[in-house]
């Protein structure tokens, strides 16, 4: 989805959007899988189980309604069972149980293969024969609809191999083309090629399971735990990649806000979402008890399967010609190359449509109106942001002579903007001709990284001239940094903020400050040279005289206050009169209390805007009003809010 910022697509606004599409439509059958891979993988195997009880209940049991009776009440209960523990241990990280997937992978990989050799070996060698062209050739010319629906069934062979390239945020790529091609891939034609020996010399056979059936009776029940705990485990693949998918989506703002729990302190795609893992789990189990019939959930799977991998050769396609700069013509080559291929099998589902491929048509339809309803309301809010804001310039001449007041305190201005003044604290100082003796706008940036070290956290800046006492603080954390949920974090701020007064005409050539010019700073706490922390102050009462919201916001917010700050001896050297005067604003303007004033604007359609538009706002606001609410970064006592609100009309 990288494609969609580049400039060719931007130049386009319809190829924009159809490569938008296409890539959110693709995610969406990632996240599919990972409802649907549970569901028929448990399911399988829980047939499994249900055979092999049912083998040894005959042994006591000579009655066939004893058989049908197990047969009704064991498949599905354990499917649902297995699924709900599945989805539960997800909490725990693939970090901490990945240590049991090699050995069950490997001895269930080693399993069906050596199978696969045996059933080869035994029934029919000639199967070999199989691999040559010549026999798809044979099925393809005499072809008829009913077999051609049957082709559908053949995706299934592959269904999981997807899961593999889009979980390498928990494996390294080399690891996966290597496993995939060394060990996955020959394991897996062995099997496949066993059963169909097998089948050729028992074609006559209504065995739904003939994996089960071809399988000596000493090896059936190693195979019924084998079969049970790699099918857990090959669920477990498609849930942590339908996570990843997510945070992708997340951090292109194409999904509404989720909490995302990092598991892993070195490998960064490794996440977990609670939120999602119960939708998931809601899901699965809602096809496994809905449909009941591995057949149908089959060709739900394979319409998955192949509508993200035709997906995945169309975008690929578009990498090949745009990002790789490489020549029309090859790209062109590889989509029909791969893209007949893929259609063929599409059409075959297609054939199956009424036998359940429906339902990933309307569980993707879903998905997709979600994703793209918040991408659009959150492009066009921010929009609506970026050309409403007001230039430094405009605060900076805001003064007594224009009716404005300047209040005892420090306010902070929390906006996802990092240059100018966002709309809503122009908005507010129109209708309140007041602000902070001291004002902070702070900014917060993501790093790619898990940690950011505290002495590069924050970016501090002025806005205006010194005698305006503005200041813009960019904060910057890792993946798995709790800066936002300290309490002390006005605290590190106010001591940042110190430092770069302390440091600003040391650190420039120019010694007149300058608009945009930002010092990275760190968090010094009690060692930095221009605030030292004194001891803890009392707890202030508010004033019952004081009326206004934002002076009893500034007094609230005494009551929280931690630390005292102070200045260093009069005898500190390189610490000019000047340097000093304004570190005593700021410690005063501490004393006085703080402020938060927040953003929250409201959007609504323009009148005359067509229908998709206004559909896609209204959407966007029942997520927005049902979605986790956004960070704020600051522990924020309700007393010492401010929530400026706007009605953004886009």
């Amino acid at each position: 989805m990288e494609l969609m910022t580049q400039e060719p697509s931007q130049k386009h606004k319809r190829r924009h959007y159809l490569m938008l599409v296409l890539a959110l439509f693709g995610s969406c059958m990632m996240i599919n899988d990972g409802i649907l891979t549970p569901a028929i993988s448990v399911l399988s195997a829980s047939k499994g189980v249900e055979r092999s009880l049912s083998d040894v209940l005959s042994k006591f049991y000579t009655s066939n309604k004893t058989e049908l009776h197990v047969e009704k009440y064991v498949a599905v209960p354990s499917a649902c069972a297995v699924q709900i523990l599945l989805f539960t241990i997800q909490r725990c990280g693939t970090d901490k149980i990945g240590f049991l997937f090699a050995p069950v992978i490997n001895s269930w990989l080693l399993f069906i293969s050596g199978i696969g050799t045996y059933n080869i070996y035994r029934w029919n060698p000639e199967i070999i024969r199989a691999f040559s062209p010549a026999y798809m050739y044979r099925f393809m010319k005499n072809i008829h609809k009913h077999r051609w629906g049957s082709l559908g069934s053949v995706l299934l062979c592959i269904a999981g191999s997807e899961a593999m390239f889009a979980d390498l945020g928990h494996f390294s790529k080399r690891s996966v083309a290597i496993t995939f091609s060394c060990f996955v891939y020959p394991a897996l034609v062995l099997s496949y090629a066993g059963q169909a020996a097998y089948i050729s010399k028992n074609w006559r056979s209504k065995d739904f399971n003939h994996l089960l059936t071809s399988i000596p009776k000493h090896f059936r029940h190693a195979y019924v735990i084998l079969s049970l705990l790699a099918s857990a485990v090959g669920s477990q693949a498609t849930i942590t990649a339908s996570f990843s998918i997510i945070n992708q989506c997340l951090a292109l703002g194409c999904f509404p806000r989720v909490k995302v729990i990092h598991t892993s302190e070195k490998i960064r795609g490794q996440v977990y979402i609670p939120d999602i893992n119960w939708f998931l789990m809601i899901l699965s189990l809602a096809v496994t008890v809905g449909f009941d019939d591995i057949k149908n959930i089959g060709y739900v799977t394979g319409m998955a399967v192949i509508s993200g991998i035709l997906i995945t050769t169309c975008l690929m396609s578009l990498v090949i010609a745009l990002y790789w700069e490489k020549s029309p013509a090859l790209a062109v080559c590889f989509l029909v190359s791969f893209g007949f291929i893929e259609v063929v099998y599409l059409s075959a589902c297609l054939c199956n449509f009424h036998l359940g491929s429906w339902y990933i048509i309307l569980l993707s339809a879903m998905s997709l109106t979600v994703m793209l309803a918040w991408y659009y309301g959150t492009v066009k809010k921010y929009k609506f942001n970026l050309e409403n804001r007001v230039s430094t310039e405009w605060l900076a001449g805001l003064g007594p002579g224009l009716g404005i007041s300047r209040v005892p305190g420090i306010g902070f201005t929390h906006t996802d903007i990092v240059t100018g003044i966002p709309s809503f604290f122009s908005h507010f100082v129109t209708n309140i001709p007041a602000f902070h003796q001291i004002l902070i706008f702070v900014s917060f940036k993501p790093m790619p990284l898990p940690y950011v070290a505290p002495e590069q956290r924050f970016l501090i800046g002025r806005v205006g001239s010194r005698e305006h006492g503005i200041f813009r603080c960019i904060v910057r954390y890792g993946y798995r940094d709790h800066v936002r949920d300290t309490y002390d974090f006005e605290d590190e701020i106010i001591s940042s903020i110190g430092e770069f007064i302390s440091l600003e005409k040391h650190s420039y050539e120019d010694p007149t400050p300058t608009n945009g010019r930002m010092l990275v700073v760190g968090n010094t706490g009690s060692e930095g040279n221009a605030l030292l922390v004194a001891s803890t102050s009392c707890s202030i009462e508010v004033e019952p005289g004081k009326a206004s919201c934002m002076a009893a916001a500034t007094a609230a917010s005494k009551k929280r206050k931690k630390v005292r700050f102070i200045l260093p001896p009069e005898d500190v050297p390189n610490m000019e009169a000047s340097v000093r005067e304004e570190l005593q604003k700021l410690v005063d303007a501490r004393e006085s209390g703080m402020t938060y004033i927040l953003g929250k604007s409201h959007i609504v359609a323009r009148k005359g805007s067509n229908p998709l538009k206004r559909f896609l706002i209204q959407v966007y606001v029942f997520l927005e009003k049902n979605s986790r609410e956004p960070p704020l970064g600051l522990h924020i006592p309700q007393a010492a809010l401010v929530e400026v609100g706007m009605i953004s009309t886009i």
